[in-house]
């Protein structure tokens, strides 16, 4: 190791957020060879947790916890856990927090998002969020009541959460203000055939929905209708949790998120933002990405950890990644659907399991996979690659993804 890359791994890192991305560049910044000071810092008092459980098996009481299995101790990461972030002041090195301030020689931010709430709701009794442990052990006992429970919003979120609602025995009614599910998420006749899947399940959807108010025991809508509820859960989305960095200096795009670039370093010096905070561009795309998933805040670590260690890592360009559990289907997505010019179907949306294809002068760029695991695996590597399709073959569902090239 030359001089210059002993000094750097001997610097202290600071590291502001305690979710996946947060513990994900501690750990790898140890796994890569640092041996500077760690400091992991994070506003909730509880172990550093994931948070995909939380809308299925901590919900349900069937785990108590999600707590991340890493040994901070055995690895030399100090953690600072209960200590919100309230700013930070990059030309002078430090973060300030509720315990005063903090120097560091780098920091990562890593703070996520926040879920956005439903105006006039602060403080309604009844009404919960779904994005925290303490969350998750408010609603569980709602569940176990089941009570009757509206759901605001028809996107991942609630129908993950309606999901459960159902899976409790809970009367289920979820409201969209959009014409369909997942309307921010998918194209409409992508996200249409996933209307049927709530009665399926016993859930009511209305779409076209806008809640004019909550009242004690009610929904009630715009048309002046009323919903019956003993519950209300709010899933209308989530914004990166970058408010504290009002007056900081460092960049923030459209959606208030940290400007990172392509090794996910932000405006100011000696600064890197990773995970649901933070945009990076993309020249798979050809546009900045925005992705609030779990796997990019996997991924994204590992880069800025070899970026500290003056490594120069290959430059932060994923083929984003997700999934979701809903009514009894594993819903899988990889790519990024804008830029298509062509959309081929395998297999019936009636049917149980189909898969949507995105592809852009005939080399995949998206897909959808519903109950089709094989599918998203191969068709994550040809995006990857940029291989070309052959369309017709493409458009057979017994055909496996990897033989349909041109």
């Amino acid at each position: 190791m030359s001089e210059q890359m002993q000094a750097r791994a001997q610097r202290r890192v600071v590291v502001v957020g305690a979710g996946m991305a947060g513990v994900q560049t501690a750990v790898a910044l140890r796994e890569q060879g640092f041996t500077g000071t760690v400091t992991l810092i994070g506003a909730e008092p509880h172990q550093p947790y994931d948070r995909p459980p939380l809308s299925k098996a901590v919900l349900l009481g069937k785990a108590e916890g999600s707590a991340f299995d890493v040994d901070f101790e055995a690895l030399g990461i100090e953690l600072q856990l209960g200590r919100e972030a309230l700013g930070v002041r990059p030309d002078a090195h430090e973060l300030d927090t509720e315990a005063g301030p903090c120097p560091y020689d780098v920091l990562v931010i890593a703070t996520g998002a926040e879920p956005i709430r439903l105006p006039g709701t602060e403080g309604v009794p009844g009404v919960h969020l779904l994005r925290t442990l303490d969350d998750a052990e408010r609603l569980r006992p709602v569940l176990a009541r089941q009570h009757d429970i509206v759901v605001v919003g028809a996107g991942w979120i609630g129908a993950e959460f309606a999901t459960a609602a159902r899976e409790s025995g809970c009367a289920v009614t979820v409201v969209e203000a959009a014409d369909r599910p997942l309307a921010g998420a998918l194209p409409a006749e992508v996200a249409a055939p996933m209307a049927s899947w709530y009665a399926d399940a016993g859930a009511v959807l209305r779409t076209n929905a806008r809640v004019e108010r909550v009242d004690p025991g009610a929904v009630v809508l715009d048309d002046g209708s009323r919903v019956a509820a003993g519950a209300v859960v709010v899933g209308i989305g989530a914004r990166p949790a970058t408010a504290w960095l009002a007056g900081s200096g460092i960049e923030l795009g459209a959606h208030r998120e940290v400007l990172a670039d392509d090794r996910l370093r932000t405006s100011a010096p000696d600064v890197y933002a990773v995970g649901d905070c933070a945009s990076f561009p993309s020249a798979r795309y050809g546009e900045r990405l925005l992705v609030h998933h779990w796997d990019n805040a996997l991924q994204g670590p590992r880069t800025v950890a070899a970026d500290i260690l003056g490594e120069t890592p290959t430059v932060y360009d994923p083929v984003p990644y997700f999934w979701s559990e809903q009514f009894g289907r594993f819903v899988q997505y990889a790519g990024h659907h804008a830029s298509a010019d062509t959309t081929l179907w395998r297999g019936e949306p009636s049917g149980p399991a189909w898969t949507v294809c995105w592809l852009r002068e005939n080399r995949l760029v998206a897909l959808l996979a519903v109950g089709r695991p094989r599918d998203l695996a191969q068709g994550r590597r040809l995006i990857e690659a940029g291989t070309e399709m052959d369309p017709e073959l493409l458009a057979d569902p017994a055909r496996p993804l990897k033989a349909a090239t041109a």
